[in-house]
């Protein structure tokens, strides 16, 4: 009789759960029919450049003419020019930089400003700085540092007996500054990143690990470390995109020289399209980048997705 009763039961519930979900079809329905406008257009917008590229890359035209079908001809290229593959590594080279080097800075400067850091605020906004100032005067600064025999740091050197130090004029040198200049305007950046991820780990951790005996250097590697590793992959694959995209910092600063030894992939891909004209190569640069990109942020997603199982 309970077993009935319980089968009643759930038959009388039934039309009124059914009663109850036609509305939210319902409005289901009239949300997706209100979206789909927005969705089609942004699906357009975005798609239509992903394409037109596509076709462009399998094209040998100009900046006016689309060109006769080539196929992978111009990925063949690519992959077969020297010039293509030191552009590769100076991208490598920059990006290690531009991502580890500012992070190295920024997390050494976060541990630093910790809340009980008197001033620390005041000092943030200042740090900031670098970041804020638009990149145009960042560049002029360092060139008017670095550029010429007489700017100051070339004289500066000399003075201190490293003779006649070309900051931009000998190839070495240029990569040195191009990679420092990077990290001096990409540290804010991972700064605040690791602030942030610093200020989410809970006080108590810290005052159970000295009651422990654990020193500072024992807290760094078992609480703040694996505490912030999200945080920290998260900043390293943004930087990444960051870097890899970077053509102004490079462009500003040296144009891609002396003799290539500063060009980077987009900094050659800019140079294949609009001083080139062949819009065919440089977009099949453009393709390979963005797939090493997206291995490079699988691989990272990856360790987030184990940081977060730690």
């Amino acid at each position: 009789m309970q077993a009935t009763g319980t089968l009643a039961d759930r038959q009388s519930r039934r039309p009124a759960e059914a009663r109850r979900r036609r509305p939210d079809l319902g409005r289901a329905m009239t949300l997706a029919g209100l979206a789909m406008p927005a969705i089609v257009l942004m699906t357009v917008v975005n798609a239509y450049p992903v394409v037109y590229a596509g076709i462009q890359a399998l094209h040998d035209g100009d900046l006016l003419n689309l060109g006769s079908f080539v196929g992978l001809a111009n990925f063949r290229d690519a992959l077969t020019d020297p010039l293509f593959w030191w552009s590769a590594r100076f991208t490598v080279i920059f990006s290690l930089c531009g991502v580890f080097g500012s992070w190295l800075v920024g997390f050494a400067l976060a541990l630093l400003l910790k809340p009980e850091f008197p001033g620390k605020s005041s000092f943030k906004i200042l740090l900031l700085l670098p970041w804020i100032v638009p990149i145009v005067v960042s560049s002029m600064s360092w060139n008017w540092l670095t550029a010429t025999p007489t700017s100051l740091l070339p004289v500066l050197a000399q003075d201190l007996g490293f003779g006649r130090v070309m900051f931009l004029a000998d190839p070495t040198m240029a990569m040195i500054t191009v990679c420092l200049f990077k990290i001096r305007i990409s540290y804010p950046f991972m700064m605040m990143m690791m602030s942030a991820a610093l200020e989410g780990i809970e006080p108590n951790l810290y005052e159970a690990a000295r009651v422990d005996g654990a020193n500072s250097r024992q807290q760094l590697r078992y609480i703040v470390l694996p505490m912030t590793a999200r945080s920290t992959y998260i900043a390293w694959i943004l930087m990444a995109m960051f870097s890899v995209n970077d053509f102004a910092t490079i462009y500003l600063l040296t144009g891609g020289g002396p003799v290539d030894s500063t060009t980077s992939l987009i900094v050659l891909a800019y140079r294949s399209v609009f001083q080139d004209f062949r819009p065919g190569y440089g977009v099949a640069i453009s393709f390979l980048m963005t797939g090493a990109l997206v291995t490079l942020s699988i691989i990272l997603f990856r360790q987030i997705r184990r940081a977060n199982i730690a």
